[in-house]
């Protein structure tokens, strides 16, 4: 693994005020703002990363449900935990957080090579089939598959490192407000500081598909659930409409000549 990136603090220590979408009123009638800054996250915040993803993602990821990976109030998935924090160490991630210091939303990034490329493929075989929850050894399985079969490498021969948006989530009380494009945004610009090329993230929800779609990236592969099959010819996945399929984007970044 890379080092740790090391950070600008003038380029990431960034305050944003924003109106909400669609407008919050506020006691005087008046749109309601919320103030927030991206930072970046470090290695510490590991744990409070898993505690916003286990009040805002984990119980709402359409694969999840399906599953019913976590169907009792009290139930966690220690492999799927570690899955979204297997990347913090790259120090590409970031996080919105309130002036008194609350996440209110994050994006957990990863760098990938073309060298590290084939390697990553092997080993995330190896991965899947050693997963010892079945149920998220189904997920793995499946983002696996997504993974080797979008090629974005093959896509784009030009492209020798990528920065992979592996986890994006905003607290329910908070959305509306533009933490997700400010997130995305930020990430953009990181890998234009960085020097990567292009940006590439999977989504498993029609919801969060729409969402990158609007934010200027494109659908470089899409995989039906209903074609993704077990051994006995029957979907592995049918997840609740609208979300009918997994689709990877990406976003190429123009760096500077």
């Amino acid at each position: 693994m890379e080092s740790p990136i090391t950070l600008k603090n003038n380029y990431w220590q960034t305050r944003v005020s924003e109106s909400a979408e669609p407008a919050t009123m506020n006691g005087t009638g008046t749109k309601a703002s919320i103030d927030y800054s991206i930072v970046p996250v470090s290695n510490r915040d590991g744990d409070r990363i898993v505690d916003f993803l286990r009040r805002f993602f984990f119980r709402d990821e359409p694969l999840n449900v399906c599953v019913g990976l976590l169907d009792g109030p009290q139930d966690t998935c220690p492999e799927l935990e570690q899955y979204c924090i297997d990347s913090i160490p790259d120090g590409v991630s970031l996080m919105a957080v309130s002036p008194n210091g609350n996440i209110l939303g994050v994006c957990i990034n990863g760098i990938l090579s073309r060298e590290q490329d084939n390697c990553e493929k092997e080993d995330s075989k190896n991965e899947a089939d050693e997963c010892s929850n079945p149920k998220f050894r189904k997920i793995l399985k499946l983002l696996k598959n997504v993974y080797q079969e979008s090629n974005v490498f093959g896509q784009f021969p030009e492209v020798d490192k990528l920065l992979d948006i592996r986890v994006a989530s905003v607290d329910d009380a908070c959305r509306g407000h533009g933490i997700a494009k400010a997130l995305f945004d930020r990430t953009k610009l990181l890998a234009q500081e960085l020097g990567i090329p292009l940006v590439r993230v999977d989504c498993t929800s029609h919801f969060s598909a729409k969402a990158v779609a609007r934010l200027g990236f494109h659908c470089v592969y899409t995989l039906s659930y209903s074609e993704y099959l077990d051994s006995e010819g029957e979907p592995v996945f049918v997840p609740e409409l609208p979300h009918t399929c997994v689709k990877t984007f990406v976003c190429p970044i123009p760096l500077a000549q």
